[in-house]
């Protein structure tokens, strides 16, 4: 008296060694075929129906954990992945726990509650997967970190600590590869719809849109502590009277003064938010005022993170000694592939001007005091510049591209590459 879920694999097995055991010219051959075909069609059905009625069963319980909201229980919905993360603060140097839930249409960013009464989970925030990006962020403070993008928020997430193991690269690898699934299977399905409805023509608006997503897509917002200045009118912050603003639209850190325009983002359903002057002129189209026009750019005004990704060498280096003043103890130092005779030296790793040149033409330089391995020197005409590498290794780097510059012009290479 087996269940017929169970009889029915049964049948399937019997049927296949009776076929086999018949003769070729058996009468019945054929019938025994035929119902052989039947039972197999049966038994895909019935295997079909199981596996749907348990993705409904286990969807029914996440949307339970996260309190059966109206906007998100939907039973076409598919749930790829799920698990605890990381959010990396803008604001402060530190880490958040939260939750993620993958779907194939939407990523949802939650938070535990603290009494789970009912819901386990508070929905903060609801990602669309149509328009979402997701990459790698080569981060040294928080390793293992990646970078989710869509149009009504950009998270920065740090893959969960394993006991034993750390931050683990495989469970970053598998957010990743899962969010990317789900990007391109949404985007076949919407390039399926397009050519079907516009035709072979129909996507010229589209790459167009792509190219203007300010105001569209939520932005990446830079750090507080990645910058010390503001990244439009460079003027230095302070606890009191200039303190950091984030631009809604580019995600730029700036001060009061530069973001005290309002403009309305598509992404945040067309409300009113504070954005810098630059966007605010884009997004409104109003003119520029004559007294906010940009002035001549100083010779320190190399935008770091530009110049850094087009640099022969670059890193964070101790500044020894009182020569540096009241400026911070620790710089962002850079040698430009375009101006490779320069040692421009920067307070944060995002400032749009550096505080400090050294034209490093006729320089020599010298490793430190042999208590410090990792020191180095710069010397000129009485002129002394110290410098403390975070390894030995590095402090070797730097010698190496800092003496090549001083020799001059002639060990470049034709692009501004230091030749050896």
């Amino acid at each position: 008296m087996l269940e017929p879920v169970q009889r029915i694999p049964r049948y399937e097995l019997l049927l296949k060694e009776y076929v086999q055991k018949l003769p070729a010219d058996a009468p019945d051959q054929a019938d025994a075929q035929k119902a052989l075909d039947m039972i197999f069609s049966a038994a895909q059905h019935s295997n079909a129906a199981i596996t749907e009625m348990e993705r409904l069963q286990n969807l029914w319980d996440v949307y339970q954990r996260l309190g059966l909201e109206d906007d998100i229980v939907d039973p076409s919905n598919e749930l790829l992945q799920e698990g605890p993360i990381q959010k990396i603060s803008f604001r402060h140097s530190s880490t958040m726990e939260r939750y993620l839930f993958l779907f194939n249409n939407m990523l949802l960013y939650c938070v535990p509650k603290v009494i789970q009464v009912g819901a386990q989970f508070q929905v903060r925030t609801r990602i669309d997967v149509a328009g979402m990006k997701v990459r790698e962020l080569n981060d040294v403070e928080f390793p293992h970190s990646f970078l989710v993008s869509g149009k009504q928020r950009t998270l920065e997430l740090q893959a969960q600590y394993v006991l034993f193991w750390g931050r683990s690269q495989e469970e970053m690898n598998t957010w990743i590869q899962s969010c990317q699934r789900a990007i391109d299977q949404i985007g076949k399905r919407h390039e399926t719809f397009k050519a079907a409805v516009q035709g072979p023509e129909g996507d010229t608006e589209e790459h167009q849109l792509k190219s203007e997503e300010l105001g569209i897509r939520a932005p990446q917002w830079v750090r507080d502590k990645m910058v010390t200045m503001c990244m439009r009118c460079k003027t230095p912050f302070n606890v009191l009277t200039r303190r950091r603003h984030h631009c809604r639209a580019c995600g730029y850190v700036v001060c009061a003064k530069c973001s005290d325009y309002r403009a309305r983002l598509k992404y945040d359903d067309s409300r009113l938010n504070r954005v810098c002057l630059e966007c605010y002129v884009f997004l409104t189209g109003n003119l520029l005022p004559e007294d906010k026009e940009d002035k001549k750019k100083g010779i320190l005004e190399k935008e770091s993170s530009k110049v850094s990704e087009q640099s022969l060498m670059c890193s964070f280096l101790q500044l020894l000694g009182d020569k540096w003043g009241k400026a911070s103890s620790r710089g962002w130092c850079v040698i430009p592939r375009d101006d490779p005779l320069v040692l421009y030296i920067y307070a944060a790793p995002q400032d749009m001007k550096a505080h400090t040149s050294i034209p490093l033409l006729g320089y020599q330089v010298t490793s430190g005091p042999l208590a410090d391995p990792r020191a180095f020197q710069l010397q000129q005409s009485g002129l002394v510049y110290s410098f403390r590498a975070e390894s030995e290794d590095l402090k070797g780097q730097w010698m190496k591209a800092i003496d090549r510059a001083a020799r001059g012009p002639s060990f470049t290479g034709a692009e501004g590459e230091l030749s050896d």
